[in-house]
């Protein structure tokens, strides 16, 4: 038979991981590969970029649209497991889920209200909008889409190093962006550890006419008012004007607006804006594939242009 599409690999989907527990994206293949009698031709068709099999991207696409609806979950890095959401969902013993079944969950809303509405509170449209958009409208909202997935991945992996391996991941990020001149140079200055991140200072430009000073954290809970004032307190001690405090994370109301409050300028980076930069100056990721969309170039074919 045919390579199933990704709608209709999730019920499927969130069957196997109910049945079989915490489960693995490859073990998930396999099993659906089988149930669907899928050939060996299939298993290993692959998408036209040649970067990855098509049942592989389709499950992976099911599982992250079941996970934004709250129907699955992942208790460690890349193993899913049913929740309580999605049992009562089994239940209930649907014929099919699809994107429409999915817009009855509020978290899924939001999902798709993030990415395909300027308007946060825009309600989700259960029926396809594709009818209604041009082609380059719909490559960007794919594109867009494949961006959120990515950032979300790049999240969780970054959640998951070690101490020593997001020290030196702050600092690749901040040389791609152009701070502190060489590798090297930054890695000097930045490579005191401890408290499970970095604390250090690196250069704000090449020239080193000034210096940034730096506090990371590696942590679940979200960033108090107390931690920035003690690194606000560190600031004004070392004469300092200008510093980052990244985490993995999220602020608190009163730690943002105590930033805000004070001389000294200090950026409040979280978690998934700090995976938003790493996607933005290609840190710890790669292209897959590159299409460029063209048009015509008029000028081209205008006569006597001199052409």
């Amino acid at each position: 038979m045919a390579i199933p599409d990704y709608q209709t690999l999730m019920l499927p989907l969130l069957k196997i991981v109910d049945t079989k527990g915490p489960t693995r994206l490859d073990e998930a293949v396999k099993a659906l590969s089988d149930e669907f009698k899928l050939t060996p031709e299939e298993r290993t068709a692959l998408l036209p970029s040649g970067k990855q099999a098509i049942i592989f991207n389709r499950i992976g696409w099911a599982k992250t649209y079941l996970k934004k609806a709250g129907l699955i979950d992942s208790p460690s890095r890349g193993v899913m497991q049913i929740s309580d959401r999605g049992k009562q969902v089994v239940a209930k013993a649907p014929d099919r889920i699809t994107v429409g079944f999915l817009g009855q969950f509020p978290e899924f809303q939001a999902f798709r209200a993030k990415k395909t509405d300027s308007d946060a509170s825009a309600a989700l449209k259960s029926a396809p909008r594709e009818s209604e958009q041009t082609p380059e409208e719909l490559f960007e909202e794919s594109y867009q889409e494949l961006k959120e997935e990515l950032v979300d991945q790049l999240l969780e992996k970054v959640m998951s190093c070690s101490p020593a391996f997001f020290e030196r991941l702050v600092v690749d990020t901040l040389v791609k962006m152009g701070y502190g001149g060489s590798r090297a140079e930054a890695g000097k200055a930045i490579g005191r550890s401890g408290d499970e991140g970095i604390d250090g200072i690196i250069a704000e430009d090449r020239l080193g006419l000034d210096m940034i000073y730096i506090q990371a954290k590696r942590w679940e809970g979200n960033v108090s008012r107390p931690e920035i004032q003690k690194f606000a307190g560190a600031l004004q001690g070392k004469r300092a004007k200008k510093g980052v405090f990244i985490t993995t994370s999220d602020y608190t109301a009163e730690a943002r607006a105590f930033a805000h409050s004070i001389d000294a300028k200090i950026v409040l980076i979280s978690g998934r804006q700090f995976a938003e930069l790493m996607f933005e100056y290609d840190v710890g990721v790669a292209t897959s594939a590159t299409y460029r969309l063209k048009n015509i170039d008029s000028d081209f074919f205008t006569e006597g242009s001199g052409a």
